[in-house]
């Protein structure tokens, strides 16, 4: 089904009709919380557009074309290639002047097209935040209480002990933070409530700020020496892709646990696959993938000492009705002149200013 819709009252003071072009929002027709065009139809000028991700490609784009902002889907395993805000889409999108991540990452974006463009990008970095960290603290527990190894045996077998399935305390343990932004924060508020010890790296932050954030600064090699968990909490981009390689398992301390509630890519899942068989790690909590979902013979999910989950860390109800309000909180401000607080692109702002003037005038 597509539709263009108009959200706000259609009739506008003389003087608006004269002076401001309607400003058109486009989203897909994958699901999103309500709160987003509920915060939309209270914009006046604004209409939310939505168009087809299947089926029906010159509907999708006829909608599509005349947009101001695209709200695009972060999932890139649920939205095709064909809707990614690559170079070609964008060139299809000659009004285009903001491009609106549905999610703190931004897979399914080329910043760089977009920019090339003068169309800013901003995504929802924050929002689901207490949902990520709890999620984190859940695989941490899960897999180091061996409480996943527990659920299935007691569901399929009788005879084994209690002792065989007993695992450890987090209490006194060293956690390592790989990123420590509003996720890696809240992590380790979390953690230390439990009575962990905390410690961090990241390459955008001081040491200084990563104290006042809540761990002990240190370098990647120290971390993953020292660390009984390392959890992943930082973007995928081309300097963490494979970041958690062999060599970086290999560095770890024998017994160690990871845990990456990020992206998928950050770690190199055929190493820890061998990691884990070989006992050098012991367990990981991974939420993230490199296909989502993985295909039902990946070897990760044959481990019982694997917990798995489906990038589901961020998806509660909380999260998703903050995410949509905080997206179009955004969307709203930037188009009534504003310049939106989480914008990645920074240097594409002064062309999107001008074309700004000429497209909305």
């Amino acid at each position: 089904m597509f539709f263009y819709c108009t959200l706000a009252p259609t009739a506008l003071p003389h003087h608006q009709n004269m002076t401001t072009s309607p400003r058109r929002v486009v989203r897909s027709d994958l699901w999103i919380d309500a709160a987003f065009d509920q915060r939309l139809a209270r914009e006046p000028g604004v209409s939310v557009g939505i168009f087809p991700v299947r089926g029906h490609p010159a509907a999708a784009w006829d909608v599509l074309s005349g947009a101001h902002v695209y709200h695009v889907s972060a999932a890139k395993d649920e939205l095709p290639p064909e809707w990614f805000a690559r170079a070609g889409l964008v060139a299809r999108c000659p009004d285009l002047l903001c491009v609106s991540s549905s999610g703190a990452g931004y897979d399914t974006v080329d910043v760089a097209a977009c920019t090339a463009a003068g169309v800013i990008v901003v995504n929802q970095a924050g929002a689901n935040a207490p949902s990520v960290a709890e999620h984190t603290l859940g695989l941490m527990l899960g897999v180091s209480r061996r409480m996943l190894e527990s659920d299935r045996r007691l569901r399929r077998e009788r005879g084994f002990s209690r002792e065989d399935v007993m695992g450890h305390e987090i209490r006194r343990k060293t956690l390592g933070l790989v990123g420590i932004g509003h996720v890696g924060t809240r992590v380790a508020s979390l953690a230390r409530a439990f009575g962990m010890e905390v410690i961090a790296t990241d390459p955008l932050l001081s040491a200084e700020e990563i104290t006042r954030r809540g761990a002990r600064a240190v370098s990647l090699p120290e971390l993953l020496a020292q660390s009984d968990f390392v959890s992943l909490h930082c973007p995928r981009d081309a300097s963490t892709l494979k970041l958690i390689d062999a060599a970086a398992l290999a560095r770890m301390k024998k017994g160690a646990i990871l845990i990456s509630t990020a992206r998928g890519g950050i770690h190199d899942e055929a190493a820890l696959v061998e990691a884990l068989r070989s006992g050098h790690i012991a367990g990981a909590g991974l939420d993230v993938w490199d296909r989502e979902p993985p295909p039902l013979d990946h070897p990760l999910l044959a481990m019982d000492n694997v917990f798995a989950t489906f990038h589901t860390a961020g998806v509660t109800h909380e999260a998703r009705r903050a995410v949509a309000g905080m997206a179009a909180e955004q969307i709203a401000g930037l188009l009534a002149g504003g310049r939106p607080p989480r914008l990645i692109n920074p240097e594409a702002w002064p062309a999107y200013e001008k074309r700004r003037a000429r497209i909305l005038r």
